[in-house]
């Protein structure tokens, strides 16, 4: 009987921490999808809103890598 145990001791810490959460995630019913509501929030927050909101400034305004450059600096010093 403690023999088992012993071997579960002697493993690897992060095997152990991967075969908790596989088994758990495994078994579960209601929180499979729980966690596709979670992603699904996460994909339209970070990236849907993302684009619509925050818009990228450096491209649209200065066409060369020089002049991007230079205006982040300009802002960093000031």
């Amino acid at each position: 009987m403690t023999l088992p145990i012993i071997q579960a001791m002697r493993e690897n810490i992060l095997i152990r921490i991967f075969k908790f959460y596989y088994e758990g995630f495994r078994n579960m019913t209601v929180g499979k999808k729980l966690w596709l509501i979670i992603f699904i929030k996460l994909f339209v927050f970070l990236i849907i809103l993302k684009l619509i909101f925050f818009p990228d400034f450096l491209k649209t305004r200065f066409k060369s890598d020089r002049e991007r450059s230079n205006y982040v600096i300009e802002q960093l010093t000031k």
